[in-house]
């Protein structure tokens, strides 16, 4: 009996054990089989994936360098905002993932799956950005749940502000994406997709100084892409603020003036180049580009047909009408074909050959000398000066004035207008230049055409002297720390062919525009300021014969366009203003009204500073360069 319990002891132990030598060998060849899947199948991407789980490098965007006007007052800044990216190959799985996103951002999953899709070859892990600015509702939302949504991230980062939204628009410019062409020509060193830079005005010119340095961390992460710690911080360096030549508020006036008109304000100090205002309307708001602009808002834009997004001071190409008789009383004069002294009858019309060419007055203006041609704006008058001048030597003398060519500002895109010559329509046309065509240019009808910033070069050039100036916007250039390391002096281009006595007669004949009731712009008269200037009335399609030029019954598309240049006061001046109203007929109505406002605008605020201050700043010397303290 005890050696049959014994024997069946012993087959129950040797039973045992084989069940557990069995098991074990079995969990090694699981073990074996899934080291070998692991390491051999699997190592490759295993290893990848333990180096970038485990530290990254994240990029930290540098803050633009931020914009003021001339007086210190700032236009432009930066804001935080709450940009959500994704980490491809953290956020698992991925379709939950995008689902539950999806839901929070309120956006369709497809649309959420294209914006991931678009990528630009941006690394898995490396985070997409599919939604930019968030709202902090939004934030708090996706911080709730941050542990069901792994891979998912939100970054802080300096967004673009424009304090004043659409004041300065076209000056100040706005930012856009880079785009893989501008990256494949490294336009913008340093430049990564998904970054912002400069797209137009003052951002665009000046990228280099304001885009800054970007920085770096280095961080731990888990498993889910979640920071765990911090290891190294690289603080990034803002951008180089800029101090505008503008006045904020001789700028926020101009604009104000412009509501509800399509046309352009831009104002200059005759005695520096510096600009105070360029304002162009209508405009638009630079904070819907940084945010991304709907499809309503560009539809908008695109189809406006006054065209917002064209800065008319400078790319608007505009027949410069009657201010351009300033140029053909200078050619006259220096010519010798007419002296202070030549009269001419105005009958209210002209007869060359077969054809009448009519003065804006029905009546005529009876026998004026080039001072009261230019105060009454008398065309027949500059009929007769242009014909002996030919079109060649008053094309001579337009473009020694500046006009045919930019200005030279640091904008963008400014036009450059055209200068009518013989030459140019036989190449153009292949016909050749007719008389008659010559009168039309002399009083600036015909092919000509100029920019608004081009004839208030020539205003300020007549109002200082004679001395054409490069267009200034940058007045100094500051790192953040306050530190100044450059500021610009006035820049001189060149000098009107204009001998002293020639240009005494012309601005007598300019304040007799404004301060003589028989003046074009007497309506721009101000008491205790003696404002000089000329108006102009531009056609916009050419008239028959029997045609009066301001017809009751015409389209208000067709309606000519209002000019007026000014510079105020008469001696030593310290402001010059051209003006543009878009099918606004007639220039002493329409234009002088808006310049008028702007010279004592902006005398006044001269004024109240001078009360302070004793005396008048002093000018600054004339200088080709900028006065540099240090080479940004």
């Amino acid at each position: 009996m005890n050696r049959y319990l014994q024997n069946a002891d012993g087959d129950w132990f040797k039973r045992r054990i084989s069940g557990v030598i069995f098991c074990a060998v079995v969990a090694f060849v699981v073990l074996m089989v899934r080291v070998f899947y692991l390491q051999v199948m699997q190592g490759e991407e295993l290893r990848r994936l333990s180096e970038n789980n485990c530290i990254r490098l994240q990029g930290i965007d540098a803050p633009r360098g931020l914009i003021f006007d001339r007086n210190g007052r700032r236009l432009v800044d930066n804001r935080p905002a709450f940009d959500v990216g994704v980490i491809v190959k953290d956020a698992r799985p991925l379709e939950q993932t995008l689902a539950r996103l999806a839901g929070y951002l309120d956006l369709d999953k497809a649309e959420l799956r294209e914006r991931l899709a678009h990528r630009n070859g941006e690394a898995d892990y490396k985070p997409v950005i599919i939604e930019r600015d968030i709202s902090r509702d939004t934030l708090a939302v996706l911080e709730a749940h941050k542990f069901d949504l792994p891979g998912v991230v939100v970054n802080v980062v300096p967004r673009r502000n424009y304090i004043y939204e659409t004041s300065a628009a076209h000056l100040l410019g706005y930012l856009g994406e880079v785009s893989g062409k501008e990256l494949q020509k490294e336009l913008f060193p340093g430049a990564r997709a998904g970054d912002f830079i400069g797209k137009s005005g003052v951002e665009k010119a000046f990228e280099k100084y304001l885009k800054g340095e970007r920085g770096g961390r280095q961080v731990e992460v888990n498993a889910n892409g979640q920071v765990v710690r911090v290891l190294k911080t690289v603080e990034a360096t803002p951008g180089k603020n800029i101090f505008l030549t503008i006045d904020k508020e001789l700028q926020r006036k101009a604009e104000t003036l412009l509501e509800g008109i399509a046309g352009a304000v831009v104002a200059m100090d005759p005695s520096s180049g510096e600009v105070l205002a360029i304002a162009s309307s209508p405009t638009f708001d630079q904070n819907d580009f940084v945010s991304g602009l709907s499809n309503e808002v560009w539809d908008g834009i695109r189809s406006n047909p006054f065209r917002p997004l064209e800065n008319k001071a400078i790319q608007g190409n505009y027949p410069p009408a009657s201010t351009y008789k300033i140029i053909t009383a200078i050619a006259g004069l220096e010519e010798g074909v007419i002296d202070e002294n030549t009269t001419f009858t105005c009958p209210g019309h002209y007869r060359m050959g077969n054809r009448t060419f009519r003065c804006w007055k029905r009546g005529g203006h009876g026998r004026v000398n080039v001072v009261e041609a230019i105060e009454k704006s008398c065309d027949v008058f500059f009929y007769q000066v242009g014909q002996k001048l030919g079109v060649d030597r008053l094309a001579w003398y337009a473009k020694a004035c500046g006009l045919g060519v930019p200005a030279g500002i640091d904008i963008a895109h400014e036009a450059a207008g055209l200068v009518p010559t013989a030459d140019w329509k036989k190449q153009r046309t292949g016909v050749s230049w007719q008389a008659g065509e010559t009168l039309s240019v002399a009083i600036g009808q015909g092919y000509n055409l100029t920019t608004p910033l081009q004839m208030l070069g020539l205003t300020a050039a007549v109002g200082n002297g004679g001395t054409r100036l490069r267009p200034l916007i940058l007045k100094s250039l500051q790192n953040p720390n306050g530190e100044t390391l450059f500021s610009c002096l006035p820049e001189e281009i060149g000098q009107l062919p204009v001998s002293p006595k020639t240009l005494d007669i012309v601005r007598r004949g300019l304040w007799r525009v404004v301060n003589q009731k028989t003046g074009t712009a007497w309506v721009a008269h101000t008491a205790g300021i003696d404002i000089c200037g000329k108006t102009g009335t531009a056609q916009v399609f050419s008239r028959k014969n029997n045609e009066t030029l301001f017809a009751k019954d015409r389209p208000a598309f067709l309606n000519s366009h209002a000019w007026f240049v000014a510079y105020a006061p008469a001696v030593n001046p310290r402001i010059a203003v051209a003006v543009i109203v878009e099918h606004g007929e007639h220039g002493s109505n329409a234009a002088s009204p808006i310049a008028r406002e702007l010279v004592k605008t902006y005398l006044r605020s001269l004024y109240r500073k001078r009360l302070r201050t004793v005396r008048w700043m002093p000018r600054l010397p004339l200088s080709s360069k900028c006065r540099r303290d240090e080479a940004p």
